[in-house]
């Protein structure tokens, strides 16, 4: 069967693979059928991505077809409908005893450092899969994104009416804004394009935005927030200039959380974090709990997952059509692959 491969920075290729293993005990192996295209596949396209390896299979986000089960599998059956959670942890390691299995010590996050979904079939833990009876393919391949922006916003729990600001209005950026929206908090948006900006007021219904790069903005967030500015900032950006300067929007007492990740330094001169007595956060993937409430909150309608879904492509197009969407002004959100069966 054939698989796009990452084989080098900027190089893909089309490549024929084998049929995966029978399923072992605690195994699924799943048709693939849709795959998300988002800020990590980007990264690693353009080698800006610290955990990518090359070369690479790309994609983790997905909605797949359970094909077989082995031994012992009882929370999925041939045919059942599921959201992949990419994230293979070793259920030993330190922080999976913890609960953290989103950052585990070992972690092998699917598409990043091993094989993952731009391909018909393949084997994982059954445990990694998260049915629904009523999302659609499409649907399911968006669970992984918004679980992002699910874990994120728990790792900084915003209460209603406290400002939030979101640095960032990219497909993570706006899965930040879909959970704080959901807490009540007051929510403001910046980025410096302002289409994205445009997107954020008229298909998220977000009502306070910032254009940045005027040189201007901690003095329109004190506009915004009664002088205090927020005092929760999440920076989704991947850009070690904006995570640098995110502290400075920081109000006191606030909190700073770092969703994006860059290769780069991020650094800030820290009387102003001690000043403010702030606190540092970072938020890395998700927890599988994530995966369930999310699935509950698109089935129920809380959350539209339609207007994020601006380009679709065959599985043979991707090739040609990849590098357009690392390019803003093309207007990508959200790039969906079909992936033959």
């Amino acid at each position: 069967m054939k698989a796009v491969q990452l084989f080098e920075p900027k190089q893909f290729r089309l490549i024929d693979i084998p049929e995966p293993d029978e399923p072992g005990p605690g195994d699924a192996v799943v048709r693939v059928d849709r795959v998300g295209i988002c800020g990590t596949d980007i990264s690693g396209y353009l080698g800006k991505m610290p955990f990518y390896s090359y070369p690479r299979i790309p994609g983790h986000e997905l909605g797949v077809e359970v094909v077989a089960v082995g031994a012992g599998v009882t929370n999925v059956k041939p045919g059942d409908r599921c959201s992949v959670e990419p994230y293979m942890n070793n259920p030993n390691s330190f922080a999976s005893q913890r609960g953290r299995t989103n950052c585990c010590e070992d972690l092998q996050v699917l598409g990043v450092h091993t094989d993952g979904g731009l391909r018909p079939r393949f084997k994982l833990p059954a445990r990694k899969l998260h049915v629904s009876k009523t999302l659609s393919m499409e649907q399911l391949a968006l669970v992984e994104t918004l679980a992002i922006g699910c874990h994120a916003v728990s790792r900084c729990r915003p209460e209603k009416n406290e400002n939030v600001l979101v640095i960032g209005a990219g497909p993570i950026g706006l899965s930040v804004i879909e959970f704080v929206k959901l807490s009540g908090a007051n929510l403001i948006v910046m980025d410096r394009v302002s289409s994205r900006l445009e997107f954020c007021r008229h298909t998220m219904k977000v009502q306070q935005t910032v254009l940045a790069g005027d040189g201007q903005e901690e003095t329109t967030l004190r506009d915004l927030t009664d002088g205090n500015l927020p005092t929760i900032v999440v920076d989704a950006t991947g850009s070690s200039a904006s995570m640098s300067n995110a502290i400075n929007y920081v109000g006191h007492t606030g909190k700073l959380v770092f969703v994006g990740i860059t290769t780069d330094l991020v650094s800030f001169p820290h009387p102003i974090m001690h000043r403010r007595e702030m606190t540092l956060l970072a938020s890395r993937n998700a927890l599988p709990e994530d995966f369930g409430r999310i699935i509950q909150l698109i089935e129920t309608g809380q959350i539209d997952t339609r207007p994020w879904i601006t380009h679709r492509t065959g599985f043979e197009e991707l090739i040609d059509r990849f590098p357009s969407y690392t390019k803003p002004e093309t207007g990508v959100i959200k790039a969906i692959v079909e992936v033959p069966s």
